[in-house]
């Protein structure tokens, strides 16, 4: 048989509802015969408990929810695995949600949310992402349910919450110093969302860099890209017809590395001769494109680790309601051919 609940079990058995989920749960309260009896018709109707039911009924679900952009950047994809290890650990199961960069997705996600299918969400916004009362209302005690969130990665300025990030402007700024130590005078900053905050501070790095050596900084050297890989390759296409060419480039996003390794392969402009290229990338297979390239590298595996340590704090109350944790965990560059003397 399927779809054989508590209460067809009780009908069979001339018992109450009660009886019979006490019998399964081995309650002192009821008798050896009894439990007997009911564990004999579980096992011969092929009973199986129905766990989600059960934890609506402690108003806990045992899940959390991890809201992303995608799962093709390799950053996200070693996040979840630290995340999953603290929930596997905490006996949560991990629900995903994948917003494609997509704010009123991302907004309908969370509205979800709130109808006790999770007890907590560990949030990367959106690149359209502004507007955050979607996030502020899922949080909202006065709303009736609210949810603990933990941004990781991507989290946007001015909302009072627990998040772990990485030293995106520090980082930016040594990835813009190895190129000008490497001989590069006219670089360009591959730029995904002037609406995220980890973007905006590269892009200050970036900046800043240029400016303590005395290098121009224009609109020029900022080149705002999409999600759109056509239309960043012809973005990059169009760098290489300028009059002055970069010699130097900072991808803000791993995704922007496929459009630069292509057109210059396409255009035979030789990395790292011509150009030399570093990106922000957890790319297991860096060390092997041709040439092997220069990263940034964000300690992801780390950052969905303690940020799934901090939203269960949240969900236990070993937190304090007034205490929101911003930790910030280093990236590393790790150089390699792609910013080579050439």
């Amino acid at each position: 048989m399927s779809d054989v609940n508590i209460r067809a079990l009780a009908k069979a058995l001339n018992l109450s509802i009660s009886t019979v989920s006490k019998a399964l749960k081995d309650s002192y309260e009821i008798s050896t015969e009894t439990k007997q009896r009911v564990v004999a018709l579980a096992k011969e109707m092929h009973y199986n408990p129905n766990p989600y039911a059960s934890s609506l009924r402690r108003k806990k679900s045992n899940t959390i929810a991890v809201v992303i952009p995608e799962v093709a950047d390799s950053f996200f994809s070693l996040a979840l695995k630290g995340i999953e290890e603290v929930a596997q650990a905490k006996g949560y199961h991990v629900l995903l949600y994948l917003t494609y960069e997509q704010y009123e997705k991302e907004k309908k996600i969370l509205e979800e949310c709130k109808n006790g299918r999770v007890d907590g969400v560990l949030l990367s916004v959106t690149s359209e992402t502004v507007n955050t009362l979607h996030i502020t209302e899922l949080m909202d005690v006065s709303g009736g349910h609210p949810v603990p969130l933990v941004f990781f990665d991507r989290a946007p300025d001015g909302l009072q919450v627990a998040s772990i990030t990485t030293n995106d402007y520090e980082s930016s700024y040594q990835a813009t110093q190895h190129l000008y130590q490497q001989g590069c005078c006219n670089m360009v900053y591959l730029s995904v969302s002037k609406q995220l905050t980890i973007n905006y501070r590269r892009m200050e790095g970036f900046r800043d860099c240029l400016r303590h050596y005395g290098l121009p900084f224009t609109t020029h050297n900022i080149v705002d890209c999409s999600n759109d890989l056509a239309k960043n390759e012809l973005l990059v296409r169009k760098l290489f017809i300028r009059k002055h060419p970069p010699d130097g480039i900072v991808a803000g996003v791993e995704k922007l590395i496929a459009p630069v390794y292509t057109v210059c392969h396409a255009k035979a402009i030789a990395i790292p001769a011509a150009v030399k290229v570093v990106s922000f990338s957890n790319l297991p297979y860096a060390a092997i494109l041709n040439p092997a390239l220069t990263t940034v590298t964000q300690p992801a595996f780390e950052m969905g680790q303690q940020a799934a340590i901090l939203l269960f704090k949240a969900i236990e109350k070993k937190q304090s309601p007034g205490k929101m944790e911003n930790i910030v965990l280093p990236s590393s560059l790790y150089i390699r051919n792609s910013t080579g003397k050439g």
